[in-house]
């Protein structure tokens, strides 16, 4: 019988088997940011190395850069993040609670505690700006806080989500909130120095940093984390925004399902609703998680806004020279964005099991091959030189081709287990009879069947 895990099993399991830590742990942790332990670590490394295979080596047109997190503040001006980068927060001035509208509605709402036409409500006061709207809302109908069971609210106001600080000359220096940024000011000196020709593409895997309010759902929801983004510059024309766009969509949904792995049932498009006032079009990838369907990837078509934006204030010419039509015109773009720290944890609710056999349970993480942070766990069956002497060759061979473990310690069954845990592939165990016969005993992770091989078949 296999079983998947709830949220909180999956972040027991992330802590006790070396997955994900709470950030600053022994000072009692700092909210909504995480350290990567050894094991999560590798199996984030291998998701960004997919991801950028998906991107960089399956298209020719498509060239990778890596931006500052750092960069002139003008730039969030002309992005807008100065300006509209925010959410609608509200705090109880009894119990000292902040919590943002929208996601304080959206809980209120699965909790029972209000109904849809109370909701929709709100997100409609939401959609208007209605600050004043929304604080008569929450009056009139006398909405709790969960925490003092009191009404006395504060007056809703906007918070800017963007960390800041001082620099020495006591500019306002901002942390980049997405790397999008950073791939449009470098735009030109990509284009030019790549010698790319509409359509192409720039991806960047890099940190991002956001103020949220309120942060929940374990990695879903981070303060610091890390996205990995492309924008495609197309033509301006209709034709060629819907022809990228969908074909975008396609390719992206396709890497979640034959890549990674994902059921396709457990996947789906959600439209925008509402779009960004530079928005063509924008639809979400979303995956089922144990605490429902949420966004991993949204595909937007954000027309020319963003490069039309930076010529403005920096002054300089965007334009490029189409060299067919000599038409001088600045690209539109389609973003693919995801979040990385998301697909991990969407990779843990999915693949994560725990199994009955026999009355006897194991944890086992089934990640696809090309994903697992460890491809083979060396063990020797006993702490014989004899033994550990033909282990330690088979690793020294093995280590450089791929990510492997050896490990000594302990009975041969735990070990197992423990490999079973973290996702390696196969174990190889070193035993009396492969000083008869030069055979090992390989492992299989899923299945648990065992086979002899010789030696000489190893690599």
């Amino acid at each position: 019988m296999n079983n998947k895990l709830n949220l909180q099993d999956i972040i027991n399991y992330c802590k006790e088997y070396g997955f994900i830590f709470q950030s600053s742990e022994i000072y009692d942790g700092v909210q909504a940011i995480y350290d990567y332990g050894h094991y999560g670590s590798l199996l984030k490394q291998n998701v960004k190395m997919e991801w950028l295979k998906e991107m960089i080596q399956k298209h020719n047109n498509i060239v990778n850069i890596d931006s500052s997190i750092i960069m002139h503040p003008n730039i969030w001006k002309a992005s807008g993040h100065v300006d509209n980068f925010d959410d609608l927060m509200i705090d109880n001035k009894d119990s000292k609670k902040r919590y943002r509208v929208d996601v304080f509605f959206e809980q209120l709402l699965e909790d029972g505690k209000i109904n849809q036409a109370l909701f929709d409500k709100c997100n409609q006061l939401i959609n208007d700006n209605d600050l004043e709207g929304i604080y008569k809302l929450i009056v009139d109908n006398n909405i709790k806080c969960p925490i003092s069971k009191t009404c006395n609210w504060t007056n809703v106001r906007h918070f800017n989500l963007m960390f800041n600080f001082k620099d020495i000359d006591n500019n306002t220096i901002y942390l980049r909130p997405e790397t999008a940024q950073g791939i449009y000011v470098n735009f030109l000196n990509i284009q030019r120095s790549t010698n790319q020709k509409i359509p192409f593409g720039i991806a960047q895997v890099g940190k991002a940093f956001r103020n949220e309010i309120i942060a929940r759902q374990f990695t879903f929801r981070m303060r610091e984390f890390e996205q990995m983004e492309m924008q495609y510059f197309i033509k301006p024309g209709e034709d060629d925004r819907v022809k990228y766009y969908e074909y975008w969509k396609d390719e992206r949904m396709n890497w979640y399902i034959n890549v990674l792995g994902i059921p396709k049932e457990k996947l789906r498009f959600k439209p925008h609703e509402k779009l960004a006032h530079y928005a063509k079009a924008a639809v979400d990838i979303e995956y089922e998680f144990p605490f429902g369907f949420k966004e991993i990837e949204g595909i937007h078509c954000r027309g020319d806004y963003d490069l039309t934006n930076h010529e403005q204030y920096s002054k300089k010419n965007l334009h490029i020279l189409d060299p067919e039509t000599n038409e001088k015109y600045i690209p539109n773009i389609i973003e693919t964005s995801c979040g990385c720290d998301r697909i991990i944890l969407m990779l843990l609710c999915e693949f994560i099991t725990r199994e009955k056999n026999e009355n006897k349970e194991r944890y086992v993480f089934r990640i696809n091959d090309n994903l697992a942070p460890l491809k083979y766990a060396i063990l020797p069956l006993m702490k014989k030189t004899e033994l550990t002497a033909i282990a330690e060759k088979i690793y020294d061979d093995l280590k450089l081709k791929y990510m492997c473990s050896y490990d000594d310690s302990g009975s041969i069954g735990k070990r197992y287990t423990k490999n079973d845990i973290h996702g390696t592939l196969k174990c190889i165990t070193v035993d009396y009879q492969t000083l008869e016969d030069n055979t090992v005993t390989i492992r299989d992770r899923d299945t648990m069947i065992q086979q002899r091989i010789k030696l000489t078949d190893i690599i």
